[in-house]
Formats: structure tokens, C-alpha cells, sequence
């Protein structure tokens, strides 16, 4: 896992540098359109310098123009660690041979072996494939046809509008059992799991946001749509139902879910962990009470600190909802207006959560 987080990283990062829009990505689709194939590397340094041989010194400012010019000549093309300047030209790269490389063209070959040797951004356009790739590191991808792309992503995005409305049902009848005072562990389980796939189908339409550029803004606005709140939703419920509260941040546990494999996310008992409950837990037959931050998060104006008030005071959501208007008075930062607020609130949510569970 650790190693597909730094490849979406990776492509995250250089898709965002050669996106459709930019100045880098116009100047690559020249020289793909002109079918002369290309080698620029992005960044230099002494492992750079130390590969370079010949070529010579332009430092100006880049261009799509100035890139699509000086591709016509032999060699590669170098520019500065920002890509803002066209350092050198018709350079002959010369990286250890001994390098492993998965490539059988000479020209994709060298990029390769320069990525892993200089750990630098090497863009590789093919003369006769038409095919731009990408190589950093260890890391290969190759840009695709914005008509594929785009086709993905809105295939992604019905997917997505499917899981989110399964997602929504089950967050609601997890707010009517916290209600009844019903929920089980295996409950809880079964929405974290529903968020964390939502999340991975949210992932994955962003990275095609990022390779389609300015025409992706479509696609970026239908997934803000869907899913602009989704994460923080999934932190209230690790603050409501983690083991020991505040011995874990939210992120943390959040970001030890999304790293759960697809068959480890099957298995709720891994989930159960993340959230630091101990082998022995039934999660299928205990009841477990909220301690209320979700639904409560849920009344207007009101601020998190006195969420917390009340979550130290009372424990859990069930301790609040039969709280009295005096002891919610009592509660710092409450008061009489406020605890009146805060009942009000609870029932209207309790109403509307039945009425959505029903319908």
C-alpha cells in the first residue's frame, strides 16, 4: 500500500505539471503533433550534469514555442526544477548502463535509466507511437487520449453517484439506530466501509481532474458536488466511535483506513482495529452509544467548542438527548437560549432522520 500512496502521489504531482491548459502540456502536444519526438528532463543538479554530455547553454524563459523549437534538434532538452526556464539544449544524456530499464526504444530507455538514476521528471514523446510518458524514480505513466479520459471519469462518476447514494441510506439508518440506542459495532463498520470506498472512487476522479486540465472542470464540479463533505463526516464518526477518545487524531485513524487493502476493507474486524478496540469485541451483538459528535455537528450555529462542553459533560449522545434544559444550562457555554437551540435541534434531526429512513 505504502508504495501505491507515493505512485498517487507521484501521478498526482506531474499530472498537475503537464495537465491540459498549461504551457508545458501545449508545448508537448506541438511536438507530439510535429512527430519529432522528444527528452526533456525537469530539473538540474550534479546527478544531472553528471549524465550530461555536449549540448548547450540557453537559460530563458520557457515557452511552448521556445520547447517545440529546440525539440526539432537531437538530444534532450533540460529545464529548471520549477520548469519556469529552458536550461540547456541538445544535450546527449549518458546514465549508467547497468541501470534496469523495461524499455526497448533507445530514446525511452535513456529516460528511464536518467529517472531512476537522478530521481528527476523525464518526459519521453515517441516519434513513431505518438505516446508521451512520464518517468521519475522508479515511476512510469503515460499520458492517454482526453477523449479516453474523459470517458473514465464520467464512467467514475456514475459509479460514484451510485456508492454515494447506498452511503447516504446507511448513514442514515445509522442515525435513526443512534437514536434507538440500537447501533452495534458492525454497524459503524459497515458505513466506514461504504466512506472509505467512496473515497477511493473520489481519488481516482481526481487524478483524471488533473490529466484532463481545464477540461476537466465539468467533472471537477460534479465531484464537489457529491462529495465536498464526505471526509469530514467520516472524522466525526471516528471521533464518535474510536476506542480511546483523543488518543488518535481523526486524520490518523482516517488515513490508516484509506490504506487498508480492498479485501482488508471486506473484513470489518480491520476496521474495528484502526478504531483501537481489542480482539475480544463483539461487533455484532454489543451496543455501542455515539458520543454525539456527528449529530450534533449537525445543529446550526453551534460552535465546536461547546460541542465539546457538552460531550465532556455527558458522555455520549444518549445522555444528551435525555438531558434536561437545566442540566444543558449548566454546561459552559450553553445557557438558557442555547440549550433550548440544542433540544430543538435534536428532535427536528430525530424527525427528519425517521422520515428519510421511512421513505
Amino acid at each position: 500500500m505504502k508504495e501505491e500512496m507515493e505512485r498517487e502521489i507521484f501521478v498526482q504531482r506531474v499530472l498537475r505539471l503537464v495537465a491540459p491548459g498549461t504551457p508545458f502540456r501545449e508545448g508537448l502536444d506541438s511536438i507530439l503533433g510535429a512527430k519529432t519526438g522528444a527528452l526533456i528532463i525537469v530539473g538540474y543538479d550534479e546527478r544531472v550534469e553528471a549524465i550530461a554530455d555536449g549540448g548547450f547553454r540557453i537559460d530563458c524563459p520557457f515557452s511552448a514555442a521556445h520547447l517545440y523549437e529546440l525539440a526539432k534538434m537531437d538530444g534532450a532538452i533540460i529545464l529548471s526544477d520549477d520548469g519556469k526556464r529552458i536550461l540547456y539544449a541538445n544535450v546527449h544524456l549518458v546514465p549508467e548502463s547497468s541501470i534496469r530499464s523495461t524499455e526497448t526504444g533507445i530514446r525511452h530507455r535513456t529516460a528511464q535509466r536518467t529517472a531512476r538514476q537522478t530521481g528527476k521528471l523525464v518526459v519521453a514523446i515517441s516519434q513513431r507511437r505518438n505516446v508521451i510518458t512520464l518517468y521519475q524514480g522508479e515511476f512510469r505513466y503515460t499520458l492517454r487520449d482526453i477523449g479516453v479520459i474523459l470517458a473514465k471519469a464520467n464512467q467514475a462518476i456514475q459509479t460514484l453517484e451510485k456508492y454515494k447514494s447506498v452511503l447516504d441510506q446507511s448513514i442514515t439508518n445509522l442515525s435513526a439506530l443512534e437514536f434507538e440506542e440500537l447501533v452495534t459495532l458492525n454497524d459503524v463498520a459497515t458505513v466506514i466501509h461504504q466512506i472509505a470506498m467512496v473515497l477511493r472512487i473520489k481519488a481516482e476522479i481526481e487524478t483524471y481532474i488533473n490529466e484532463l486540465g481545464t477540461e476537466g472542470r465539468l467533472i471537477s464540479m460534479q465531484l464537489k458536488e457529491l462529495v465536498s463533505n464526505i471526509e469530514e463526516e467520516a472524522k466525526l464518526l471516528i471521533q464518535d466511535y474510536s476506542y480511546d477518545a483523543g488518543s488518535r487524531a481523526p486524520e490518523e485513524v482516517l488515513d490508516e483506513l484509506k490504506n487498508l487493502s480492498s479485501d482488508e476493507l471486506l473484513e470489518h474486524e480491520h476496521i474495528i482495529r484502526a478504531l483501537g478496540y481489542p480482539e475480544t469485541v463483539n461487533i455484532e451483538d454489543d451496543p455501542i452509544s455515539p458520543r454525539g459528535y456527528r449529530i450534533l455537528n449537525k445543529i446550526p450555529r453551534l460552535p465546536s467548542p461547546v460541542i465539546q462542553k457538552l460531550i465532556d459533560r455527558f458522555k455520549n449522545l444518549s445522555k444528551v438527548l435525555t438531558a434536561s434544559l437545566e442540566e444543558l444550562d449548566e454546561v459552559e457555554g450553553v445557557g438558557d437560549i442555547r440549550a433550548h437551540t440544542i433540544r430543538e435541534g435534536l428532535k427536528r434531526i430525530q424527525e427528519q432522520v425517521f422520515i428519510d429512513r421511512h421513505i
